[in-house]
């Protein structure tokens, strides 16, 4: 071989060699601006991804948008925003309230020992009664006071008569749940309790208006009715802005007895 075609190859090779560095130079460029582009992705998505869960967990719970929403009132309401519930004869000269919150246990003892008492002198003219709703069991977990106050809106929308017996049917023994377990929160349970009143079985605009949330806002009002009224647990009892209370204490009436001496001198006064 000459040297003339040896420098030739050699530098052939050389030229390959740079090509190659090229090409690979190239390659290891592309790399790396796919890396980078990639990890700024990522970073975009995280950031994203934190603010979104940043904007949901400031954004405001259904039940809190509902303290501001607009109003529905059900039927048979009067006052502002509804919250004036009076249920029982017109002609009755004295009012009883009543402060309840659909989850207290103690209302639904209440209910079940006294209840048919109170509906008992309630027919028969002795007084009419005012129902406030309270939801503050609810501050300890859950939103079942105020779903359950919801679903009593409803029933309140079909008749009187059909807000008493649900009140009583969702604090029977057998429908009304221990304090800790949420079960009004659902609105199937409520409708099936609903199933069991007269008034309200297979009532498609009722059970409409509790999948609907259409009574939630109301709700929320009447809840702040209770919690500007100073009274601070349920049940209480109240008339013409006195407790009616057991004997010796200033808890409400929880037996028949106790509650028949208290309410007479209530209406002596």
């Amino acid at each position: 071989m000459s040297a003339r075609n040896n420098q030739t190859n050699k530098a052939a090779a050389r030229e390959r060699l740079r090509a190659e560095r090229e090409r690979q130079a190239k390659k290891d460029k592309t790399r790396r601006q796919l890396f980078v582009g990639g990890s700024i992705v990522v970073v975009l998505a995280i950031a994203a991804g934190v603010g979104y869960g940043v904007m949901q967990l400031n954004k405001p719970s259904g039940w809190e948008a509902a303290k501001s929403a607009k109003v529905v009132a059900p039927k048979n309401t009067t006052g502002t925003d509804g919250t004036t519930v009076v249920v029982g004869k017109a002609s009755a000269k004295k009012t009883l309230q009543m402060y309840e919150d659909p989850r207290c246990p103690i209302c639904a003892t209440f209910d079940q020992t006294v209840g048919a008492t109170v509906q008992k002198d309630l027919d028969a003219g002795k007084f009419k009664i005012q129902y406030i709703g309270a939801t503050f069991i609810d501050n300890n977990g859950g939103e079942g006071s105020k779903n359950g106050l919801s679903a009593l809106g409803a029933a309140l929308n079909v008749s009187p008569t059909a807000f008493e017996h649900y009140k009583t049917a969702m604090y029977s023994a057998k429908w009304h749940p221990d304090e800790t377990t949420d079960t009004f929160k659902d609105d199937s349970y409520l409708i099936k309790i609903a199933q069991t009143v007269p008034e309200l079985k297979d009532n498609k605009a009722f059970q409409k208006a509790v999948n609907d949330g259409t009574y939630d806002a109301w709700a929320m009002k009447m809840s702040a009715k209770f919690d500007k009224s100073g009274v601070t647990g349920t049940p209480t009892l109240k008339m013409d802005g006195k407790k009616l209370t057991t004997p010796g204490s200033d808890n409400a009436p929880m037996t028949v007895a106790d509650f028949n001496t208290a309410l007479d001198k209530a209406l002596k006064a």
